[in-house]
């Protein structure tokens, strides 16, 4: 692995240092192209670019998985995959963690792969589908709703407190590319999540305001809102659903490397899981535009924090302005050539041995 590196960091401003990108909007939170109905993922696949360790489907003889269901608030059903260390003395108490995927996808797409390397550190870990999405309930399909994906953190830290061999007070959150900003918004009104990670993060709520390098313009903005408006008319009415963003079906010679860079994790066999798309509702993805996870941040203190990205991440620039606003006890890791997918799966560039110490420093 490359060296990894690290700034630690109290109440102290820094340069942010950009991802270089200002004039593209975000795929995974776009609320400015749409499309008739998701399109399942094509057969015969191509095996993507699996350098650098890439192993999204990544399992272990070291770790047991149990499919597991339980209700956040909402009385929503949430689905999960219980990984546990096969050595676990669960006779006593163990740190645990509840582990999220990027926006618009589903467990099985890195969250499985980040929970499994956990489980093998010793850790209880639990990846979790959030609702709407993936195996677990909620309609419509692929709703966006940032209130209840937070809630569903919160409801994962429910489940593993009512295992025996779990300690209630040593529970985590890590969150990959959107779910970042979920355990974030959590964890400031979740007191019970007593250490927090997140990889690759996006803000949802600034990436669909602003865009990346905050590119897009007041007109943009309305004209989304407009869009999703119009929308809300037609499906009230019984019209079809609309869907936005998430990652191409197709690459085409305009392709940008954003899209290139999510196609070849997301439409080939390197990351592909069956009857995913990655688009959400057209209507429901402005909610994001009400969604401020970074706003008190910093009541999250004296609660640790970890933040790591790419060296040339085109989302660097949310890790840095979190890390920026977050309170003391933070840490922030840059990832020396890595990219925003890069950390989805590839294991040889993924800084697992930091979590690990990250976590077991913290939830001790």
């Amino acid at each position: 692995m490359n060296t990894l590196r690290t700034r630690r960091g109290t109440r102290r401003s820094m340069k942010l240092a950009g991802a270089g990108i200002a004039t593209l909007a975000v795929l995974a939170a776009s609320a400015c192209s749409s499309s008739a109905a998701p399109v399942s993922p094509v057969a015969n696949l191509a095996s993507g670019d699996l350098s650098h360790g890439a192993d999204n489907f990544y399992t272990s003889d070291q770790v047991t998985m149990e499919k597991v269901t339980f209700k956040n608030q909402y009385q929503i059903e949430v689905a999960g995959n219980l990984f546990v260390p096969r050595n676990l003395d669960r006779n006593t108490k163990n740190a645990a963690m509840v582990v999220g995927h990027p926006m618009g996808a589903v467990k099985e797409q890195s969250a499985n792969l980040y929970a499994t390397k956990m489980a093998e550190q010793g850790f209880v870990t639990l990846s979790l589908d959030l609702s709407f999405w993936g195996e677990s309930a909620g309609e419509p399909r692929n709703a966006v709703a940032p209130d209840i994906y937070t809630e569903d953190f919160s409801a994962g830290v429910d489940f593993l407190r009512t295992q025996s061999f779990v300690d209630t007070e040593r529970i985590g959150a890590l969150g990959i590319c959107g779910s970042g900003s979920f355990v974030i918004s959590a964890a400031k009104i979740d007191p019970r999540i007593k250490a927090v990670a997140t990889v690759s993060m996006y803000d949802m709520g600034g990436a669909t305001r602003n865009g990346l390098g905050h590119s897009v313009t007041p007109d943009q903005r309305k004209a989304a809102l407009a869009r999703a408006a119009a929308q809300r008319d037609v499906e009230f009415t019984g019209g079809p659903t609309e869907y936005t963003g998430g990652t191409p079906e197709q690459l085409t010679d305009q392709s940008s490397p954003i899209e290139r860079e999510f196609y070849d994790f997301y439409r080939t066999a390197r990351g592909n899981s069956p009857d995913t798309t990655t688009q959400p509702t057209l209507s429901s993805n402005v909610k994001f535009m009400n969604f401020y996870p970074f706003n008190d941040i910093e009541t999250i203190s004296p609660r640790p924090m970890l933040f790591i990205a790419g060296e040339n991440a085109h989302s660097r620039e949310f890790t840095e302005e979190a890390y920026r606003l977050a309170g003391d006890r933070k840490e922030l890791v840059i990832v020396p050539g890595a990219g925003h997918v890069d950390l989805y799966d590839r294991a040889e560039m993924i800084p697992f041995d930091k979590l690990t110490e990250f976590y077991t420093q913290n939830l001790t």
